[in-house]
């Protein structure tokens, strides 16, 4: 299983849109003192799996060491159509649009408010 993990100029907000937009699942969120942001939160896919996330202003030292940036993922999904539609629904900003690749998969990229790109289909690797 894997969970990447990103950090974010406003982790409230990103969480929400990957809710809305893509269907993710919000599991918990640490908020940060006096209840100023968001040190750490994870998100679960329901298809296994999710994502770990927290304010780039917030958390350890060694957790404010690490590079900040748009981060690129993709996620296995049986349902990418409903998923596209939802994103559309949700405003994304749909960066390739749903499509039947070569290798068998079909899906699509969109970008979040931060910029990360996620991409969604149905290849699961062998």
């Amino acid at each position: 299983m894997v969970w990447p993990t990103t950090r974010s100029k406003d982790t409230r907000a990103l969480i929400d849109f990957l809710v809305s937009a893509f269907g993710f699942e919000e599991q918990f969120t640490v908020p940060g003192e006096g209840g100023k942001g968001i040190i750490h939160a994870q998100i679960r896919w329901p298809g296994g799996g999710g994502v770990m996330l927290g304010d780039a202003e917030r958390g350890d030292a060694d957790h404010l060491a690490l590079p900040s940036g748009p981060i690129s993922v993709y996620v296995a999904t049986d349902e990418p159509d409903a998923i596209h539609d939802r994103a559309v629904a949700a405003g994304a900003t749909i960066l390739r649009g749903l499509r039947d690749e070569e290798y068998g998969s079909r899906g699509f990229s969109a970008a979040d408010p931060e910029g990360n790109v996620w991409s969604f289909g149905t290849y699961a690797g062998d």
